[in-house]
């Protein structure tokens, strides 16, 4: 059993990815508010002693748990090259060739030196060429161009970044739903 699970908050925005362990639990004490998507896994308890009945759970590809819904107090999601490389399509975004994860580097358009942040809106993927080419500086004390401009992806793209060679059609469905309007991934 591989296939992770979608969980929503209560108003149907991603929230994270889940393993059939997880998802059972929340299931039995009774968070799961509503579901999505077919059943993926098909689960048999024991015996009750009383109707001899065997027990069984079912659980669907997207679930929503009750729980707070605030999007407007939700942080960004966490930068990771993984998640930055996917976003950026393993393209470096200043000679706009393809390469391999293994590859690309992060690099600050405005350097940490001069006070740029780690921060999705101020990183790209860049071949270590390009990156080295550039160094500590900014790209208006070079001659060179961004590609395309950094955003901060939301929590769907985020998922779908993250889990993007195990996401299942009618989870895919969902989440591009609510990508960005800047969103490389549609």
């Amino acid at each position: 059993m591989s296939e992770r699970i979608l969980r929503l908050d209560k108003a149907g925005t991603p929230v994270e990815w889940l393993d059939w362990q997880m998802a059972a639990t929340l299931y039995a004490r009774g968070l799961v508010t509503w579901t999505l998507g077919d059943v993926i896994y098909r689960l048999r308890g024991g015996t009750c002693r009383f109707s001899g009945e065997r027990s069984s759970l079912s659980l669907h590809s997207i679930i929503a748990c009750d729980g707070v819904a605030n999007p407007h107090k939700r942080p960004a999601p966490p930068l990771t090259n993984r998640a930055l490389f996917r976003r950026d399509q393993h393209v470096c975004l200043y000679c706009g060739k393809p390469f391999p994860e293994h590859v690309l580097t992060r690099d600050h358009i405005v350097p940490t030196s001069k006070g740029g942040r780690d921060r999705w809106s101020n990183v790209v993927s860049a071949c270590r060429r390009c990156n080295q080419r550039k160094g500590n500086r900014r790209l208006e004390e070079i001659e060179m161009d961004l590609l395309a401009l950094p955003y901060v992806p939301n929590m769907a793209e985020y998922l779908a970044l993250i889990n993007s060679h195990r996401i299942r059609g009618d989870q895919m469905a969902f989440l591009r739903s609510q990508f960005g309007k800047n969103s490389r991934l549609l």
